[in-house]
């Protein structure tokens, strides 16, 4: 009997640690880096790192690096290489005439794949689209050369082979095409949270794959998708939620990760206007993460380049059945001899103290939950409460004389 399983595909990772980036953060880069893979179906069987002052023009890692690499996929059965920085044209032309048939990706390649095997609605696929075109552009012999090789698979999820012949004006006029069309569904989007502005509106945000939808769920006690997979949620997800006979509404938005394109950020305006025009923002937080401070730094970086920092934001640290007790670093002063001596020591941070720490001003406010074993979310849930209801009471000041049950709800 033939066999008609996929072969998986497999990939070297490489990154480069700069003076903007330590060591250890390289390596969660590129753990962090196997899991988009990971998502694709790809299988990581190897990493290259290499300390830089900054990453080579020509081929992003110096010769004796480079040589490595070629060494390895020579002896080993290599369906890529993806690099953990975007690649700048000229790096993919040189890096795929050293490598000959293997394919080249970047991380922004490896997220946008993830984006258009994600998206659903027209919206988001049209998003996903432009992007996709803004990113080829400046790339277009190497994507026109990967597609005249009909590889397929994981990087070549693009608009298709139907484009093989095209050339640059062509692109420029689908990128307009795309423009244009997103324009349309833009304002059919703005008319659709407009009917939605006489609610309170309430957006979950963070970075990806720190429990978003299972938080829908919920809160929302709705059937929305979640998996244990970066970017699982790209398209937006509204829900009606009713706490003590105030009515709001819960969007799920997609969840921000470092590195981000910025043809992403560019395309997906429309979907990020959900956390624009939000009420109130709950800002969640994967805990048990070993760098869950660095994820929401990322996440608060992004809400200001999209100007929806200022509002009133709830930090929902989730995943509290899962966190560990972090190793904490601290000096000890100590006398030997009438000798002053630093002595490094390292202590627990236990989950007690975490929470001590950030509800003693780090934040406005703050709620320890775990959607998955659904712990102290009626603590969450009385906190939005108390948001919701006070910017609700001042749309509809008379809310207590108006009938609950002959108000219509806008979904």
């Amino acid at each position: 009997m033939i066999s008609t399983a996929k072969k998986q595909e497999t990939a070297v990772l490489v990154a480069v640690t700069t003076q903007r980036q330590t060591a250890e953060q390289t390596q969660e880069y590129l753990e962090e880096l196997a899991f988009l893979a990971s998502t694709l179906g790809v299988q990581t069987i190897k990493t290259f790192t290499q300390k830089l002052e900054y990453p080579d023009n020509r081929t992003f890692v110096g010769k004796g690096r480079l040589e490595d690499i070629k060494i390895f996929v020579t002896d080993n059965p290599v369906d890529m290489i993806i690099f953990d920085d975007e690649l700048i044209p000229s790096q993919v032309r040189n890096l795929e005439a050293e490598f000959k048939d293997i394919k080249v990706l970047d991380r922004s390649l490896l997220i946008l794949d993830i984006f258009a095997m994600r998206a659903q609605t027209a919206q988001a696929k049209t998003q996903v689209e432009l992007a996709q075109y803004q990113y080829m552009y400046p790339r277009l012999t190497r994507m026109w050369t990967h597609l005249s090789r009909q590889k397929g698979g994981v990087g070549m999820r693009g608009p298709g082979e139907k484009e093989l012949e095209t050339d640059r004006r062509i692109v420029k006029d689908r990128i307009a095409f795309l423009k244009e069309k997103l324009e349309k569904i833009d304002k059919q989007s703005i008319t659709r949270r407009k009917e939605r502005s006489r609610l309170v509106r309430v957006a979950l945000v963070g970075y990806t794959n720190v429990g978003k939808s299972t938080l829908m769920r919920r809160l929302a006690k709705a059937d929305v998708f979640a998996e244990n997979k970066l970017f699982a949620t790209v398209d937006s997800t509204v829900r009606k939620v009713v706490l003590d006979n105030i009515p709001f509404l819960l969007t799920d938005t997609v969840g921000f990760i470092r590195k981000l394109p910025t043809t992403l950020i560019e395309s997906f305006k429309s979907t990020l206007d959900e956390v624009r025009e939000a009420d109130v923002l709950l800002h969640v937080v994967d805990i048990s993460h070993p760098s869950f401070e660095e994820q929401i730094e990322i996440v608060n970086q992004t809400l200001t380049e999209i100007k929806a920092a200022d509002k009133p934001t709830v930090l929902v640290f989730n995943k509290i059945d899962a966190y560990h007790p972090k190793e904490e670093a601290f000096d000890e002063v100590v006398e030997n001899e009438g000798v002053e001596v630093v002595i490094q020591q390292t202590k627990a941070l236990s989950l007690e103290k975490l929470k001590k720490s950030y509800l003693t001003g780090k934040a406005d406010h703050v709620v320890f939950v775990s959607a998955q074993n659904k712990e102290n979310l009626d603590e969450l849930r009385t906190k939005v409460f108390e948001l919701v209801k006070s910017k609700h009471f001042m749309i509809y000041p008379n809310w207590l004389n108006m009938p609950f049950t002959d108000f219509d709800f806008a979904e």
